[in-house]
């Protein structure tokens, strides 16, 4: 089980029968009274976690094996959503995180598509599925947001915790459903057991490092796999601590890395986010006064990590994170279906800008060729990427069709296009459903395309989009954000004239839209299909 899986390194016991390794126990003496968790300026240690986890259990289960029923929890990101987390799993169910920025329709639809038989709802959330919970007779569960205790009307006495016995959970048993951003079809969910999450987190932990010593600042939101392995399974692994942030805001975060300059501060030593994310950091940190801007870069150079993922990450952002900081952000490939697949090297000397590095421990990974469906046996190569190994998830929730479409020999068939050198190293050339724009016989990457323009002197963030063509079969579109003082316009002709140098003239855009600011989802990903349509109709 795992997500937890060596956070019960820190089991104190109290009957608890689940299967781990000797290990385990020992850890808990060591992790015990240790911060795990710092949320909204509480500080709470592994054993608390673990108690208050084993009494929600026993609140949500009575004891009983839940034997894998579907519990959905809209709880923000907090201490909170980590111990409902925890019980759910002690309890034997699965646990379906949801996010408060969904829609009503789309919280409705995963909840009913998941089949839920529980929901866990924080208060400022409640009239969100109060109907549906309503309608269908589920255990609706209203909690505090702060430490997801339950609030008047569900109160009960908190149960002594110590002479209960667990059900006993295998490692092989469902542990989880995240459902996918549903960019070419609706929503899916995705199915995990716990030694597929287990396998995810142990992967992370032994290439990017992990230690008892780490401290992360969280900014993600938590129902997507960056945010819940990346970030808070793997820190809790590892005996971590997890700082959560509810909600990003550029500000807050540098104030909070500038406490790594107290010497009695709480270190922060690695921070995961988006490029998004990156990109207004940066935006903040040009707007400081220039005299606080050293002491920023000291911050953030006091970091040993700094990672970005769920979007390509602009060659200009990377440098520029550089100049600031000192540190190149380390760039890796995922997606709901595996996890993490590739990453970076650890050493930053051998990390390269817009390539996502080698395959992670454990996973498998091979590229078929475009055109003619075959595997691709050469050392270098450019085909779609496909994935294997114990990280990978089990199907999608009641969609028998859907799974086995994914598949072929084993290995999940991602629908990215990458390219892979010599050394095994591999660049995403872009999502064959949006980033290959096919265009008079020619097979064109948006990636490759943003890349270049986004070292225009005027643009200050571009996407890249297939636009549909009577003559071309598709042709590139261009959606721009022009740096301050850059005026309000630029031309198509300004931009094709500068690109010709650098772009063949097939790739070259042959419309272009300005706009103020270019719309992303909760994860920092341009929703390309959606930008296509309202930008060029």
């Amino acid at each position: 089980m795992q997500c937890w899986s060596s956070s019960f390194k820190y089991i104190i016991s109290s009957g608890l029968k689940l299967i781990w390794k000797r290990s385990f126990w020992e850890k808990a003496q060591e992790y015990g009274s240790k911060t795990a968790i710092v949320s909204r300026k509480n500080n709470y240690s592994y054993h608390q976690l673990l108690r208050d986890a084993k009494q929600k259990a026993l609140l949500l289960a009575g004891g009983k094996d839940l034997e894998q029923a579907r519990v959905a929890v809209l709880v923000p990101p907090s201490y909170a959503y980590v111990s409902w987390q925890w019980a759910i799993w002690l309890s034997g169910g699965v646990f379906v995180p949801l996010s408060p920025s969904h829609p009503q329709e789309e919280l409705e639809y995963f909840v009913r598509d998941a089949e839920a038989t529980h929901i866990v709802v924080s208060a400022e959330f409640q009239d969100k599925l109060t109907q549906l919970a309503g309608e269908y007779c589920l255990p609706y569960l209203r909690v505090s947001p702060v430490d997801g205790s339950l609030l008047m009307g569900s109160e009960r006495k908190k149960p002594n915790v110590d002479t209960i016995e667990f059900p006993v959970i295998d490692k092989k048993r469902n542990a989880m459903i995240i459902y996918t951003s549903g960019t070419t079809s609706r929503p899916k969910g995705v199915l995990y057991t716990h030694d597929m999450i287990e396998a995810q987190i142990k992967s992370l932990v032994e290439a990017w490092q992990w230690t008892s010593s780490d401290h992360i600042l969280n900014v993600l939101p938590l129902h997507h796999v960056h945010g819940i392995v990346n970030v808070v399974c793997c820190a809790l692994y590892s005996g971590a601590t997890l700082e959560m942030m509810e909600k990003f805001q550029a500000q807050p975060v540098w104030e909070r890395w500038m406490l790594n300059l107290i010497p009695q501060g709480s270190h922060i030593s690695l921070f995961m986010a988006v490029p998004t994310i990156y990109h207004r950091l940066i935006q903040m940190y040009d707007a400081a006064p220039p005299g606080i801007q050293p002491l920023l870069s000291d911050a953030a150079k006091s970091l040993r990590l700094f990672v970005s993922g769920s979007a390509a990450l602009p060659e200009t952002t990377f440098h520029r994170w550089k100049a600031i900081t000192g540190h190149l952000i380390l760039e890796r490939y995922g997606m709901t279906e595996v996890g993490m697949a590739l990453s970076n090297p650890l050493k930053e000397e051998e990390r390269r800008p817009g390539w996502v590095g080698y395959p992670l421990p454990g996973v498998q990974v091979q590229l078929k060729d475009e055109e003619s469906n075959q595997w691709i046996t050469e050392k270098a190569g450019r085909g779609e990427l496909l994935i294997k190994g114990p990280n990978v998830f089990r199907e999608y929730w009641n969609r028998p069709k859907a799974t086995a479409a994914a598949f072929e020999k084993g290995y999940f068939l991602t629908g990215d296009i990458a390219q892979r050198d010599e050394s095994g190293f591999y660049q995403i050339i872009g999502r064959s459903s949006v980033d290959i724009i096919k265009s008079g016989g020619y097979k064109l990457s948006a990636l490759e395309i943003e890349r270049v323009y986004l070292q225009h002197p005027a643009i200050q963030q571009c996407t890249c989009v297939g636009i549909k063509d009577d003559e071309w079969g598709e042709s590139v579109g261009l959606v721009i954000v022009l740096k301050d003082g850059q005026g309000d316009d630029v031309s198509l002709e300004e931009l094709r004239e500068w690109g010709k140098d650098k772009l063949a003239p097939y790739k070259l855009p042959k419309k272009v839209k300005v706009v103020k600011e270019i719309p992303v989802n909760a994860m920092g990903k341009v929703q390309k299909k959606q930008v296509a349509q309202e930008m060029f109709g």
